[in-house]
């Protein structure tokens, strides 16, 4: 099983990047998909999730309006579209598949910097 994030870096405050994760390894359709940061000296927190099928999406309050997860499951990929960025938003990004109990994977993470 592998997730394999990509497409951080460093912005200017204001700019846009779009994460992508590549899944491999499980049947990618059956699992809800979700984005996670975790900041320096912070807690990991949930940003966005997909279901299966795309037809629901939630996201923190913090990124509502800002950011978009969408799916693609021909590809087996998961992508943010993240726009506006702050400071804030500075993070290393997590990709997190989920099934059920006892189905659950996490990528290494991708590092945005939003920083003038």
């Amino acid at each position: 099983v592998q997730l394999v994030e990509s497409g951080g870096g460093l912005v200017q405050p204001g700019g846009s990047l779009r994460l992508s994760c590549a899944a491999s390894g499980f049947t990618f359709s059956s699992y809800d998909m979700s984005w996670h940061r975790q900041a320096p000296g912070k807690e990991r927190e949930l940003v966005a999730s997909i279901s299966t099928g795309g037809g629901s999406r939630n996201y923190a309050d913090s990124v509502k309006g800002r950011f978009t997860i969408a799916r693609d499951n021909a590809k087996n990929t998961v992508y943010l579209q993240m726009n506006s960025l702050k400071p804030e938003d500075t993070a290393l990004y997590y990709c997190h598949a989920i099934r059920g109990r006892g189905y659950s994977y996490w990528g290494q993470g991708t590092q945005v910097t939003v920083s003038s």
